[in-house]
């Protein structure tokens, strides 16, 4: 266990940045997981809405960190040539 003040409050700060980094993937992978249902229902509209959704929250969780850049535009690259396809 910890016993000074600093590695009790490193404990508490990762404890803290861990739960937000938990909601934001959470937010990522339910997103991705909404461009890839509109796609292969081949609805155009529900695919670009949704796309537009996921690169927003995927820019932002890359801006902070939770995702690695490059990472990042892989998954918008992907969702986006996904949605490309739908005629």
């Amino acid at each position: 266990m910890a016993h000074t003040q600093s590695a009790k409050k490193r404990i508490r700060q990762t404890i803290a940045r861990t739960a937000v980094n938990r909601s934001i993937m959470s937010r990522v992978r339910t997103l991705r997981k909404k461009v890839a249902v509109a796609v292969a229902g081949s609805d155009k509209e529900a695919a670009v809405a949704a796309y537009n959704e996921f690169a927003s929250v995927i820019d932002k969780a890359a801006k902070k960190g939770t995702v690695p850049a490059n990472r990042a535009a892989n998954y918008k690259s992907k969702a986006a040539k996904s949605v490309a396809t739908i005629a």
